[in-house]
């Protein structure tokens, strides 16, 4: 896992329906240019060997006639394993992108990662189109999927509208991630070293092909993939544009976290499910946990896969010690069991797992801006608990105008449940799409996006109608509005909400 420099720092991989579904500022920049061709098929073809990503130990490059998954699926140059299970079925996919596919590894440890047949983790992949719109689009992959997980639900729609695009297989894979490194925490500290080392590298690369920088580079990633856009724009927000959070993890040492909250449905689930007399009980404290009325249907499906199978590992990564040399705590085991996970109590444990915690813990402090996504109807990371919580620590950092806050009614935390319950749940990935375009528009001069507010669902909006759209727009976002204008400063500077003369201490550097 240790790259030599320093550490570089849900959804299953293979194997059934738990092994797809498992583990989910204002520098106003110039705008990605119009779609122009860069060279023609025989230069691009021509200069594969000239492509070299900066400090990439292998590396392999393929000019391709489609890199949208039309066209890579047949070709090899992805795995749908990687992505099933994230997106409605219905879902179009785009066509008529040729360019260059680089896949490739920086140095690392691990071994977890079997694709392109490399047995070697910190894999990626940049897709470089050849009608380029000047932009770079960046992701983390959501539970510990591979780097193709984002294919269907980000890369190709990104890539039909002109973006380049890189994602990384956050440096350690699958359900025994936590194998990797030498302490508590270091897989997951991992993954954000790895997204910041692919953002600078894929910029670089891009710069090469192209022969000049990216005008724009957006960070976007849904579930462990939102929480690691959340911590780049705090951590490293001179690299990044803005991005768009879909759903992200919220991981802080000082509330809740899914370490508490899971525990919570292990508890009191199988006691709901029995329908006897301590049900009633049973679904008050789940309702309390963060676990909305009206998701009831959803929890069987999430009992069975998702609950159990993330609190044991994510506690083992960061918590080790709760069951001694057992790896991963016993599945689905009754209250009372030895170091049973049912039975597991964040706050009691000792502070050496606070301190694990706290270093991949997010503060809000925000250094670009980001629009964050997120459904009412989330059981895995139930929205209460989760986004709802880190718009107010984005809010109590003072960041609240680099911030918008979108909460999907009857959106769920993987989009191919809304196949399974149809008519019940609405798609989050138009909705993803609408804030992409969101952000793009807020980052042009003169421009302010919707206020953050609760997006209802349609009452009687077809399944077509929630598959193709998702409007962001609020009940007062009709009017004209003065432009929110936040100016960013050096490290020790203030940022300015010009629409309210809000000004709040950054002590971050947004300097690019």
């Amino acid at each position: 896992m240790r790259l030599s420099f320093r550490p570089l720092s849900c959804s299953w991989r293979r194997g059934g329906p738990a092994a797809a579904l498992a583990l989910a500022a204002l520098t106003l920049a110039p705008g990605p240019t119009p779609l122009a061709p860069v060279n023609s098929d025989g230069g691009r073809c021509a200069r594969l060997t000239h492509l070299r990503v900066p400090g990439a130990e292998h590396q392999r490059a393929a000019c391709l006639e489609e890199l949208t998954t039309a066209g890579t699926v047949t070709s090899g140059h992805t795995d749908p394993a990687d992505w099933a299970g994230l997106t409605p079925q219905g879902l179009a996919v785009p066509e008529g992108v040729p360019g260059v596919q680089i896949d490739g590894y920086f140095p690392d440890t691990s071994t977890t990662n079997t694709n392109n047949g490399w047995d070697h983790d910190a894999q990626f992949v940049i897709r470089l189109p050849d009608r380029w719109n000047g932009g770079l689009v960046v992701a983390g992959t959501p539970g510990n999927r591979e780097q193709y997980a984002n294919d269907r639900a980000i890369a190709d729609w990104v890539l039909s509208r002109g973006y380049a695009y890189a994602a990384t297989d956050k440096g350690n894979t699958g359900p025994a991630f936590y194998r990797d490194g030498r302490k508590p925490g270091d897989a997951i500290a991992e993954w954000n070293d790895r997204l910041t080392q692919l953002t600078r590298a894929a910029r670089a690369t891009v710069a090469r092909h192209y022969h000049r920088p990216p005008s724009r580079t957006l960070v976007t990633g849904m579930s462990n993939g939102g929480y690691l856009v959340r911590w780049q724009l705090e951590n490293h927000p001179g690299l990044y544009d803005g991005g768009v959070d879909w759903e992200g993890t919220l991981w802080r040492s000082d509330g809740p976290t899914l370490l508490n909250v899971l525990p919570e449905a292990l508890r009191n689930y199988p006691v709901f499910a029995t329908g006897g007399e301590g049900a009633g009980a049973a679904r008050r404290a789940l309702h309390a946990a963060g676990f909305p009325a009206g998701s009831e249907f959803l929890w069987p499906y999430h009992h069975k896969f998702y609950w159990d199978l993330t609190q044991r590992v994510y506690r083992e990564e960061l918590d080790p010690g709760f069951d001694g040399p057992t790896e991963a705590g016993t599945p689905f085991c009754a209250l009372g069991t030895p170091a049973c996970d049912a039975d597991y109590d964040y706050a009691a444990r000792p502070d050496e797992v606070r301190r694990a915690v706290d270093r991949i813990a997010l503060t809000g402090r925000i250094g670009k801006p980001l629009i964050t996504l997120h459904g009412t109807l989330d059981v895995l990371l139930p929205i209460t608990q989760d986004s709802d919580l880190y718009a107010r620590m984005v809010r109590q950092a003072g960041r609240s105008p680099l911030h918008r806050y979108y909460r999907i009614e009857g959106g769920t935390h993987t989009d191919a449940l809304v196949d399974t319950y149809p008519g019940r749940l609405r798609p989050l990935t138009p909705c993803h799409r609408a804030a992409f375009t969101t952000l793009e528009t807020w980052l042009r001069p003169g421009h302010r996006p919707p206020s953050s507010h609760t997006v209802p669902l349609p009452v009687e909006a077809d399944a077509a109608t929630l598959l193709n759209t998702c409007p962001l727009e609020g009940p007062g976002d009709a009017a004209p509005k003065a432009e929110a204008r936040t100016t960013p400063r050096p490290r020790g500077g203030r940022l300015i909400d010009t629409a309210t003369g809000a000004v709040e201490l950054t002590g971050v550097s947004t300097a690019r």
